[in-house]
C-alpha cells in the first residue's frame, strides 16, 4: 500500500533539505517530490470568483445546498456502482 508523507520545510544553505521521520525504514527506496510555491498563483477560491459568471453560480449552488433543493441523493451502492472503476 502506497504511504504519504507531507512536510513543508525550510531549504537550506546550498538547496539542500532534510528529512528525518522515524517511520522510515533504513534502506527503503522512497520517491521524493518537491513542489515550490509559485509568486503569480492565484489563490483558488480568488479564481472561481473572478468572473460575474462563475460568481453567479457558485453562490446559487451554495443557496442550493443550504436550502437543499435541487441536491443527488445516492446510495453508497449507487456511488460504487456509477463511480468506481
Amino acid at each position: 500500500m502506497l504511504k504519504a508523507i507531507r512536510q513543508e520545510m525550510m531549504v537550506k544553505e546550498g538547496g539542500k533539505i532534510e528529512i528525518s521521520l522515524p517511520e522510515l525504514p533504513s534502506g527503503a527506496m522512497v520517491e521524493v517530490i518537491i513542489f515550490l510555491p509559485s509568486d503569480d498563483e492565484q489563490d483558488t477560491t480568488d479564481y472561481l470568483l473572478s468572473t460575474e459568471a462563475n460568481r453567479k453560480h457558485l453562490l446559487e449552488a451554495i443557496t442550493h445546498v443550504e436550502k437543499r433543493e435541487n441536491l443527488i441523493t445516492l446510495t453508497p451502492e449507487e456511488w460504487r456502482e456509477k463511480y468506481c472503476i
